[in-house]
């Protein structure tokens, strides 16, 4: 039977997630995880794929929190939820592709190949959701497990698709912020991208790792031995620019950053 035929109507709350009070949210947390662990040692879908298609987000992101300490926490159920997530990313409802990506982006913070064929197959989703959902899952699985995640990522650097490209450039710079070196390399083979779009997500992502604490240094470094000069100076002038828009946030003042900037590239 197709999926899209067994799926419950969504969970209605008489109130949103976070109208309920603290105690509340923590109660309904707890349930909708028992409730998915049963269904994980059972083999149903029934309640998992109300919560997956609920329309309230954070019901939703309760249900891929849950599957991911469920993974972490019962390694004898490792290979149920993997089938579980593989039969629902086909479903008919696009809620339901995006919390099985998010939740795939939970396991992959701890076991990135078991699960690399959700974003493999969720770069082309048809629906915007679930393609954000990708970004998203990159920058957390990066953030804390960078090796396969960025090896993953550089494979579609130079995909054919700019839409493609420019999703991946985003989704790699959350590990940027702590980590340029780490990514520098991978956004250094988008230099010379013609599409608007995809450059100017390079340049965003260059200035978005530039502010933040020991960065600023490495990307300079970095960029002086890129050859596409006119895009570097682009890349300045958003680094210094973001200095003054995130200054309530930056490791240091825009004059700071601009004189620093002078020093590397006089």
């Amino acid at each position: 039977m197709p999926l899209c035929k067994v799926i419950e109507e969504p969970r209605n709350l008489s109130m949103g997630f976070y109208q309920l009070t603290k105690q509340e949210r923590t109660a309904l947390a707890a349930e909708i995880r028992n409730d998915i662990l049963l269904e994980c040692g059972k083999g149903t879908r029934v309640k998992t794929i109300g919560y997956f298609s609920d329309t309230d987000t954070y019901i939703r992101k309760a249900a891929y929190l849950a599957i991911g300490r469920i993974y972490a926490e019962n390694p004898g159920l490792h290979r149920k939820i993997i089938e579980i997530l593989l039969e629902l990313l086909e479903a008919d409802d696009f809620r339901i592709r995006q919390t099985c990506i998010n939740a795939a982006g939970e396991i992959g913070k701890l076991d990135f190949e078991s699960v690399r064929i959700f974003f493999d197959k969720g770069l082309f989703d048809p629906h915007h959701s679930p393609r954000n959902a990708v970004i998203g899952s990159i920058k957390k699985m990066g953030e804390v497990n960078p090796g396969p995640v960025l090896s993953w990522a550089e494979q579609y650097l130079q995909h054919e698709s700019k839409e493609i490209r420019r999703e991946i450039c985003h989704g790699i710079e959350l590990r940027g912020r702590k980590h340029p070196e780490d990514i520098l390399p991978l956004l250094k083979t988008l230099q010379n991208d013609k599409t608007a779009r995809v450059r100017n997500t390079l340049v965003h992502v260059l200035g978005q790792i530039a502010y933040k604490k020991g960065c600023l240094e490495k990307v300079l470094a970095d960029l002086k031995h890129w050859e596409n000069r006119e895009l570097v100076a682009d890349a300045l002038e958003e680094i210094i620019d973001v200095h003054h828009r995130y200054r309530d946030f930056s490791a240091m003042s825009q004059e700071e950053a601009r004189t620093i900037i002078a020093g590397h590239f006089s």
